[in-house]
């Protein structure tokens, strides 16, 4: 308390009027100073400025403006004294490129323009961060810098910084994460004169070490740290405390005609081909869907429609007839990044193949050698791209097992990776649950035995390969549909026989404790394919059933006619229920598909009791009514359907059971 005192009364002539001394005030009031809308004319409308928009927010391109054009004065905002504040913060919001490995570009500069010394200054390179200031005592003056390693800065994002400096000590807080701390044996000086000093923004003064990114914010907060002022911040890169009124507002969210307002252009990426992500790093990015004529934008973590045409399914064309080595069981349409839209074939003979979509049709890739194999499931793990085949009969020396291959992409083919031992194979389902990789097998049956257990393979990361976790008792099972439901996950299994009938329980299993627990039955009858899929808030479950059968009665033809079902969850009795019945003749596979607005469920019909010729149908929704038969197509022992699209269009295609031809339907949109 006494030092106090002493204080108090050494600087009482300081603040007393008429004691022979002026008050003491500081050289700028203790606010932020937007050193950014400084040199930054309100409209943006300086020479060789432009104002870019990417990931959701606008900032300032500054490489093509001469460096005197973003400079102003000191005496602007230093109008009280001419003294640098001791203790302040300079606030930076940035998006750098990627820098060559020795280059420096500058954020700030204040130059004595009589002498062309830098008094302070800002700048970065591709690992660290410098400040710079000027130091003077009675043997001279020269520069310090203090460097802050690995800020992280050159990774094409937003970024926020805040240095801090008081006293020796020196701060940065990169979005708001922990403050690197630095205590340099020489302070920020207490008397650094800005007298005849201007402020460069982007530049030293020079072309030389021109800033090259984007800048959002730049603001000098004196007397304090400013990292509380921003944090902690919702989305901290992008945390403001001052910004130029042209680079407020994000996409997405336009208060006004705001859009209007301001002349500005966005860094837009245009794809073709089918929907890419919409996460973060799409924020306010726009893209051009040409198989819809449509213009989406990607806000927050939805494509929303900015225009598009209504597209409507007209009707359905052949586009190729696809020859294949066999009979084909079952279909699988898959995309291996920067390299293809292939499409694998499980044919009945001892080879399928794979096929690459080139020029607007599928050709010939690669054949594999297979037995008997009923489908294939694709499915990557990390950087990882797999294929997994299930045989459905064993080797040439009686040797039962199922393959999984890996892409290789040095040889640009599947190589086998493991040999999985199965009993007539029917079906994998590849899935992730909370980061972990499973993949579940549907073993059909074993000898004349259809009651054995299915088994759910759990991907180990030390020995990467598939082991053994969980197995459940299925009844000559065909399929397996794997769905989330909020933080839930399912596992529906299609069981089509027991030996001596078709009229079985499939069950719908819930992942509780680590394992697949029962959850409901549903009865079917030789069930061949479960189908989840979603419209708006609700989740359907729709089954194909096959035909019905039981050794104690004679078969009749139209026991192949029989109803498949569609059940829709209800949420507040956490079931299934019915929700339509639809006919169908030996229904082996159900796919659901959209285009533009309308919804859609092909069903593969496959035999009537009398012939395999037999239409498949394509329904659409129609909300109250359900779903609605729209096209008839005509198919020949109809298998598989797969839907996919290309920068053309829209596809289906088909696999025949019966014939050594599938069929690649083009849909055709008005």
């Amino acid at each position: 308390m006494s030092a106090l005192l002493t204080l108090c009364v050494v600087l009482l002539p300081l603040v007393t009027p008429g004691r022979g001394a002026r008050r003491w005030e500081p050289c700028t009031d203790l606010r932020p100073l937007d050193v950014l809308a400084e040199a930054v004319p309100p409209d943006g409308s300086a020479v060789g400025v432009r104002v870019m928009q990417v990931q959701g927010a606008r900032g300032l391109q500054l490489s093509a403006a001469a460096p005197h054009a973003l400079s102003f004065p000191a005496s602007r905002i230093f109008f009280r004294c001419d003294l640098f504040p001791e203790e302040f913060s300079i606030v930076v919001t940035l998006k750098v490129p990627s820098l060559p490995p020795k280059k420096n570009e500058y954020l700030l500069a204040v130059v004595a323009e009589e002498r062309d010394s830098l008094l302070l200054g800002l700048r970065y390179s591709p690992t660290q961060l410098h400040f710079l200031f000027l130091s003077e005592d009675g043997a001279g003056a020269w520069q310090t810098r203090v460097s802050f390693r690995s800020p992280a800065l050159v990774d094409g994002q937003w970024h926020v910084l805040v240095l801090a400096v008081s006293e020796g000590s020196f701060s940065l807080t990169t979005d708001c994460g922990p403050a690197v701390d630095i205590m340099a044996d020489m302070p920020f000086p207490a008397t650094l004169s800005v007298r005849g000093a201007r402020f460069f923004i982007g530049s030293r003064r020079r072309t030389k070490g021109r800033f090259t990114g984007l800048v959002r914010q730049l603001v000098l907060l004196p007397g304090s740290d400013a990292t509380p002022r921003l944090c902690p911040c919702v989305n901290p890169e992008l945390a403001v405390l001052s910004i130029p009124a042209i680079l407020r507002g994000l996409t997405g969210k336009p208060e006004d005609n705001e859009v209007l307002k301001y002349p500005y252009e966005t860094d837009m990426k245009v794809t073709l081909g089918p929907r890419p992500p919409c996460t973060k790093a799409e924020d306010a990015q726009f893209w051009f869907d040409a198989s819809r004529k449509g213009l989406y934008l990607c806000v927050g973590s939805e494509w929303v429609s900015v225009l598009a045409a209504k597209e409507r399914l007209d009707y359905v064309e052949e586009h190729q007839s696809l020859f294949t080595n066999s009979e084909t069981l079952g279909i699988e349409v898959f995309v291996i990044p920067e390299t293809g839209l292939f499409v694998a074939t499980a044919n009945r003979k001892t080879t399928s193949a794979i096929y690459k979509w080139t020029d607007g049709k599928f050709a010939s890739y690669q054949d594999i050698p297979t037995h008997q194999a009923q489908s294939w499931r694709h499915f990557t793990i990390g950087k990882k791209v797999f294929l997994a085949v299930a045989n459905f009969e064993p080797n040439e020396k009686g040797q039962e097992f199922s393959v999984i291959y890996k892409w290789s992409q040095r040889r640009l083919r599947f190589t086998p990776y493991q040999r999985v031992p199965t009993h007539s194979a029917r079906d994998w389902e590849a899935f992730e649950v909370a980061g972990e990789h499973f993949l579940a097998v549907a073993n059909h049956r074993e000898g004349d035995n259809h009651n054995i257990d299915s088994v759910i393979y759990k991907w180990n990361p030390g020995t990467r390969l598939f082991e053994a976790n969980q197995t459940i008792a299925t009844s000559g099972a065909y399929d397996w549909e794997f769905f989330t439901v909020g933080p839930y996950a399912f596992l529906a299994v299609a069981n089509a026989f027991n030996g001596t009938s078709t009229r079985l329980q499939s069950n719908l299993y819930v992942r509780l404790g680590g394992t697949f627990q029962l959850f409901q039955s549903f009865l079917t009858f030789g069930a061949a394919d479960w189908e989840v899929f979603h419209i708006g808030e609700r989740v359907f479950l729709a089954v194909a059933n096959s035909h019905r059968y039981d050794v104690e009665m004679r078969m009749q033809n139209d026991s192949y006619v029989i109803n498949s079902v569609i059940y829709e969850l209800n949420v507040t009795a956490q079931t299934f229920v019915r929700f339509q019945e639809i006919r169908t003749c030996s229904a082996l596979d159900w796919e659901f598909f959209s285009v533009g607005e309308d919804y859609f469920l092909v069903v593969a019909n496959s035999f009537d009791g009398n012939t395999f010729s037999v239409n498949s149908i394509i329904y659409r929704w129609q909300g109250y009514e359900g779903f609605v038969a729209v096209h008839s197509l005509p198919t020949f022992g109809c298998r598989d359907w797969e839907a996919f699209r290309t920068a053309a269009g829209s596809y289906l295609v088909y696999s025949s059971a019966k014939e050594p031809l599938s069929r690649v339907l083009k849909l055709r949109t008005g």
